[in-house]
């Protein structure tokens, strides 16, 4: 992008505005809006080459630090971890020129809707792939900041995390940009807002606790892990995750690795556990019961069985899935 004179007054697109990028001369038109926040909006929009996610932004400095991530990610070996970048340009209205950028438009659910539409058992394998993504981003220098559910979306088949809004990432060891309160571990009085790893670990337990939690909730008092923990204790979906969620609370992890073995551990306990109970309720029923004719014990025999390879398969998805978010 060409240095130049940027208008201060807020850029505004319809569905159906048309417009063409000032230096590249790469023809636009608005379909709708995808989100806002403080440093722009963003845009569906048509482009030459097909649908885009364009944000435009009100001061160059913000697109330009946006537009510096993205590339970045490009770099991170072996992982694609945000939107791929297409386009830098100026936009030039009638109010003033303004910055943008045309992403990559990534067609998928929010996570709070995939997981209303396929299981609450998705909750543990999403969050390993996040974490995976995490680690590799961290390695990088980077720490996403304003990680929460409207800035993660859920694409496949096969399910995959991606990132949407990378306007919070920022440096290690700097100050974070952006936060959500709800996920942000100084509006809880649980850490700094100081940019390394623990930042974005405290944001992922969050991220469960929202999963569990849609509306969310406020601090009460002044011991707010201890609500936290209750909140945590009260929803049966974070038992399994209680242990791993409580530690990232508190910042108890160094990196994001350390997190995700103790997630694929809890996971892999979780569907342990399911298989032990199924496998008691089934002998409280047999020595409860008067005895069973023949051909009811073999019929009750391969219910069982049936019920044993099912669950056996959620746990054999669930390590596919997680070895998969490896490699990509």
């Amino acid at each position: 992008m060409m240095k130049n004179s940027y208008s201060k007054k807020v850029c505004k697109f319809y569905a159906g505005d048309k417009f063409i990028g000032k230096w590249h001369q790469n023809p636009y038109q608005i379909i709708r809006v995808l989100g806002a926040g403080a440093n722009g909006t963003v845009y569906l929009a048509q482009s030459k080459s097909g649908l885009v996610a364009l944000k435009v932004g009100l001061d160059n400095m913000s697109i330009t630090s946006e537009v510096n991530v993205l590339k970045h990610f490009s770099k991170v070996q072996g992982q694609i971890l945000g939107p791929s970048l297409l386009d830098v340009d100026d936009v030039v209205k009638e109010e003033g020129t303004f910055p943008f950028y045309a992403m990559e438009y990534l067609k998928g659910s929010q996570l709070n809707d995939y997981m209303k539409s396929k299981g609450s058992e998705w909750l543990g394998i999403l969050m390993i792939q996040l974490l995976g993504d995490l680690d590799r981003l961290h390695r990088a220098g980077w720490v996403f900041g304003d990680l929460k559910p409207e800035n993660v979306i859920v694409v496949g088949p096969p399910a995959r995390i991606r990132w949407l809004d990378v306007g919070g990432t920022t440096l290690i060891g700097r100050s974070i940009k952006e936060y959500t309160e709800f996920f942000d571990r100084g509006y809880w009085g649980l850490g700094s807002r100081k940019a390394e790893a623990s930042y974005d670990l405290f944001a992922v337990a969050m991220i469960m606790l929202n999963c569990a939690y849609p509306k969310r909730f406020e601090k009460q008092g002044e011991k707010p892990l201890i609500l936290l923990k209750q909140k945590i204790d009260e929803e049966a979906l974070l038992h399994p995750f209680r242990e791993v969620m409580l530690k990232a609370l508190q910042a108890k992890y160094t990196n994001a690795t350390e997190m995700k073995e103790e997630m694929v551990k809890a996971l892999s306990s979780k569907g342990s556990n399911v298989i032990q109970s199924s496998r008691k309720t089934k002998v409280k029923k047999r020595v409860s019961q008067a005895p069973i004719p023949k051909k009811e014990k073999k019929e009750k025999k391969q219910s069982y069985f049936v019920e044993i390879f099912l669950l056996s398969s959620f746990l054999l998805l669930a390590y596919i899935l997680y070895l998969f978010g490896q490699m990509m």
